[in-house]
Order: structure tokens, then C-alpha cells, then sequence
């Protein structure tokens, strides 16, 4: 005899991280991530280092010092906000609270891989709802309701492709769910959307009992390291997960550094006008080399590879790999002949492009 997992547990495949290291002898140029080429807001840093003096305490177990920067710049009530160590936890805890075995929860066809993980952690079963044209599908998530459903995710902007759903279409999602369905919107990169008709969720959140937003400071705010994430929800929710949550999920320097960079906000529209530029000009430069890019509203770009032999992803991310440059396999997201791409520095954004035209054996702007 021996002890035995839960149910779902082993029907888990273990998230993989993109990859973080080139071949010695050549510089490292670390595309895998999403991760934001500006660094951390200097006031971020000083912050966090503030934090260090004392290591002996322990953090604010309410994180109350965040909680009321991210609710003095994003207008909110702080008792609706909950933080976390990163979004995956605060995603963790929505399926510990509101699943068990037997119930149901959807995710779409590309989404976040934690989705799945987390809902077979409880021992329910995920449900994916097929996407059009690598975009979330209203019709198509809404047919796959069902009675046992008790959560729908959705990432928008998503990952990795880097399209997303405008808010009217959202709104007809929620429309379309039972009131005891929680309705899950992932938008871990809101920061860098400029569509007019986009929405983070927030106005959703504020009129809805069954809405919850996540967030994150891993991606512009260039925090990954300190593991900040934070929840939007009505009170009811927030009061369930705070019940349930490590009672010190973040430490002293993430609360510290994360309550700093949130009020940076001209370090952060820096980094968006950089994303923008670069962004735009990665996917014209790779469109030129014949190479299908998926249009973004993210920090990214899901590049496309020819079925060719010698010309297929695999074989692009070890020519680029040898070259320091460290993309993104997204096999696992259903896209084994793709590429992830993190809009990096000026310096990483022309040398990766130059690189895949050398890999394909053509010219480059």
C-alpha cells in the first residue's frame, strides 16, 4: 500500500516554463517569458529593497499598503481587492473554492495552461470550448454550459496568441451564464491593449455578483521575480478566497514594491509606448519573411512556421537557441509548429528577426 493522490492529480501535465539559458559563449537574449524588456519602475526597486531592512517581521498579512495603491489608481474599493502571489495563486484559490469532484469548469481551446492544471487539481473536469480563428467564441463557451458548471475562464488579452474578445462581447458571455457561474476574466496584460473597444472587466466586476478579474505585476510592472498578483471581485467572492489563502501569501518586498510601481505610472506608459512601436515592427519584419503572425494586443507575437522540413518551428527555435535567442514552444497550446515571440529590447527585436532570416535564408529590414 501507498498513498495515493486525489483524483485529477495525475492526469496533470506539469506546467513548463519557457526556456532561460543560450549556449555558452553567446549573449542571451530571453524571449520566452513575456517579460517586460524596461525592467522594474526605480521607484519599484528602491521600495523593495526598503523592505529588506527588516527581514526578521513578517509582511502585512492584508497586504494593505498594495491593496490601497492599486485601488487609488484604478478608482476601486480596496475590500474588493485581493492579492496574491502572482495571479496563479488567486487562480488557484477560485477552483479550491468553488469546484469539487463532479463539477465542471470551461476554458478555451488556446487559454492559459494553469486553467486545466488547477481544475484538475479539485478533481473536476475541464471543458474546452473550441475557439474561431485562435479568438475566444462566445456561441461556442456558452454551448458548454452545463448544470455541473460552476466556473468559465477567460483570458483576455490571451495567451499565447495574443487576441482578445472587445467588451461587448464579453458582456453577452456573462449575459448568457447562470447567476451561480463564476465568470473568470484573466487580464494579465491589459496594460498593453489600446483598442478602444476593449475592457479589462472592471465596469463588469462593479455591477455583477458572479464576475471576478485577475491582474498581474509580472508582465509591464517587470515584477515576475516578486510574484504580485491581485483580484477584483464582489465581496462575497473575495470574502470566500481571504478565508482560504495563505495568511502571509506575499512578503514584505513584493507588497512594498508592488504599492510603488502601480503609482509609476509614467514608467508604465513608457513601457506600453515601447511595446507598441516594437510590436508593430516585429510582426511587419516578420510578415516580410513570408512567416504568418497572429495579430497581438499583448507583448508578444505567435509566429507560424511552414510544414517544410528544415523551415519548421522545432528547427527555427534550435537555430535560434544556438544564437541566444530563447523563444517560446507552444506545443502544449495546441500550436506545435509555433513560436512565441516577447517583444524585447531594440537590440533583441532586430537580432531575433535577423537571425529567422538567416534561418530562412532570406534578407531582413
Amino acid at each position: 500500500m501507498r498513498p495515493v493522490p486525489n483524483k485529477g492529480v495525475l492526469d496533470i501535465e506539469a506546467y513548463v516554463p519557457g526556456k532561460s539559458k543560450a549556449p555558452a559563449g553567446v549573449t542571451l537574449h530571453k524571449l520566452s517569458s513575456n517579460e517586460t524588456p524596461l525592467g522594474a519602475s526605480p521607484a519599484a526597486r528602491e521600495a523593495a529593497l526598503a523592505a529588506f531592512a527588516h527581514p526578521e517581521l513578517y509582511p502585512d498579512g492584508q497586504a494593505s499598503e498594495l491593496k490601497c495603491a492599486i485601488a487609488e489608481v484604478h478608482g476601486l474599493n480596496p475590500q474588493n481587492i485581493l492579492c496574491g502571489n502572482g495571479s496563479d495563486e488567486l487562480l488557484g484559490l477560485l477552483c479550491q473554492c468553488y469546484l469539487a469532484p463532479g463539477d465542471e469548469a470551461i476554458h478555451t481551446e488556446h487559454g492559459f495552461l494553469v486553467y486545466r492544471i488547477q481544475i484538475l487539481a479539485r478533481g473536476a473536469t475541464p471543458v474546452v470550448a473550441p475557439e474561431t480563428n485562435v479568438t475566444a467564441d462566445v456561441d461556442a463557451i456558452l454551448a458548454r454550459v452545463t448544470e455541473r458548471t460552476k466556473l468559465v475562464f477567460l483570458a483576455n488579452p490571451n495567451n499565447p496568441t495574443g487576441t482578445y474578445l472587445p467588451f461587448e462581447e464579453v458582456q453577452r458571455l456573462h449575459a448568457g451564464l447562470p447567476g451561480n457561474v463564476v465568470l473568470v476574466l484573466d487580464a494579465a496584460y491589459a496594460e498593453y491593449v489600446r483598442r478602444n473597444d476593449y475592457g479589462a472587466g472592471i465596469e463588469l466586476v462593479s455591477s455583477s455578483e458572479n464576475v471576478v478579474m485577475t491582474r498581474t505585476f509580472s508582465k509591464i510592472y517587470g515584477l515576475a521575480g516578486l510574484r504580485i498578483g491581485w483580484l477584483y471581485g464582489p465581496e462575497a467572492i473575495v470574502d470566500a478566497l481571504d478565508r482560504v489563502r495563505g495568511p502571509f501569501n506575499l512578503n514584505a518586498a513584493a507588497i512594498a514594491a508592488g504599492a510603488a510601481a502601480v503609482r509609476d505610472r509614467g514608467f508604465i506608459e513608457k513601457a506600453a509606448d515601447h511595446n507598441a512601436r516594437w510590436l508593430e515592427w516585429t510582426t511587419d519584419a516578420l510578415e516580410k519573411l513570408d512567416l504568418t503572425v497572429t495579430p497581438s494586443v499583448g507583448n508578444f507575437a505567435l509566429v507560424h512556421f511552414p510544414d517544410t522540413p528544415g523551415r519548421t518551428a522545432a528547427e527555427a527555435d534550435h537555430f535560434l537557441s544556438a544564437r541566444g535567442f530563447i523563444l517560446r514552444r507552444v506545443g502544449g497550446y495546441g500550436f506545435p509548429n509555433a513560436l512565441r515571440m516577447t517583444i524585447g529590447t531594440e537590440e533583441a527585436n532586430r537580432g531575433g528577426v535577423a537571425a529567422l532570416g538567416e534561418f530562412l535564408g532570406k534578407g531582413t529590414a
